[in-house]
């Protein structure tokens, strides 16, 4: 409800949500989001809400985010004898209304597991629900609650092409301590090459932004471009010689490393989280564990094959493979069956 879905520029889960139901319609399946009204889908589309809450700062659907919510719930609640299955993305806000209905629902996790320990209450308290995660790291960090099995996300193929690369450096996501812009900074201060920082600044990362990033933005050696959209990023993707992801955090997944490699571009990569489920080391980039490692992997990534890299993206980051597993899911979980 934060976003649209898809969304314009920054919103991992949304863009996800998008990219699953439009495949899920493509493949022949009856689809219905529930989401804000300026959400654009090929399925049908029911609106909690008529504009995205972080679009509508200034309105006065931000002060009622709860009551939207249940809102939303209740719109579900009302056309559940309509549904085979119910595919939750929304955190914790179903939980209570849609445990009796748990034959029928599954929830895809998007948070780190590890992040916050007081979430664990809660997640204990409905351990019974089936849920889907979206790495095995991930996964491991909660180990009693009812994983019926991990997808990854997936990308349609025609969103981005491969490209030949550049001479630059590339950081792409969100600014906040845990992502690490700083370390970017570093390696590409190290490597002699550019940095091209693409990145949305949150309110309560300000200070952090102004105190890390910006004194060293000088549209030279470190360029800030602010949040970008899609069209952008392949342009930015594709002439890049490496996408850095520096985290100081257990990533539950990393939707730019599956958007890089879409492109053909190699990822250096810290080895935390979900990443050495994602980058194949020494074929679709390198996992590091300091900086002096990241500054030789960001030299050894020239001489990977950036056409292999669109193979092995082409192999296992696709929409219709994640579409395909989610349908598994769904069909094991209306037999009754035991998770994997």
């Amino acid at each position: 409800m934060f976003e649209p879905v898809p969304p314009p520029r920054y919103g991992g889960v949304e863009r996800v949500v998008g990219i699953l139901t439009d495949e899920l319609v493509a493949q022949g399946h009856e689809v219905t989001l529930h989401a804000s009204g300026d959400s654009d889908t090929k399925a049908e589309l029911v609106a909690a809400c008529p504009t995205s809450l972080r679009l509508a700062e200034t309105g006065p659907f931000r002060d009622f985010t709860v009551a939207i919510y249940m809102k939303m719930m209740m719109d579900i609640v009302h056309r559940i004898d309509e549904y085979d299955v119910i595919h939750f993305h929304t955190g914790f806000f179903h939980l209570p209304t849609f445990h009796p209905h748990r034959h029928k629902s599954v929830t895809t996790v998007h948070m780190p597991m590890s992040l916050d320990p007081s979430v664990m209450p809660v997640m204990n308290a409905f351990r019974e629900m089936p849920y889907i995660g979206i790495s095995a790291d991930q996964t491991s960090h909660a180990p009693l609650m009812n994983w019926r099995g991990v997808v990854h996300h997936g990308l349609p193929r025609t969103t981005y092409s491969e490209a030949a690369g550049g001479d630059y450096l590339l950081f792409v996501g969100r600014i906040a301590p845990s992502k690490r812009p700083d370390r970017a900074i570093e390696i590409a201060r190290r490597s002699g090459l550019k940095l091209k920082i693409a990145a949305k600044v949150d309110a309560v990362f300000r200070d952090y932004f102004e105190e890390t990033v910006e004194p060293h933005i000088d549209g030279t050696n470190v360029e800030f471009l602010g949040e970008v959209s899609d069209q952008d990023k392949q342009e930015l993707y594709g002439g890049a010689r490496t996408l850095l992801f520096p985290i100081d955090w257990n990533e539950p997944f990393g939707l730019v490393l599956i958007e890089a490699m879409a492109c053909g571009t190699p990822v250096v990569a810290w080895n935390m989280g979900s990443v050495p489920e994602i980058i194949e080391d020494g074929v679709t980039g390198f996992t590091v564990d300091g900086i002096d490692r990241a500054v030789e992997a960001v030299q050894s990534t020239a001489d990977l094959d950036r056409h292999r890299i669109r193979e092995v993206f082409d192999r296992r980051f696709t929409a219709e493979r994640m579409a395909a597993e989610y349908v598994r899911q769904y069909g094991e979980l209306l037999a009754g069956e035991v998770g994997s």
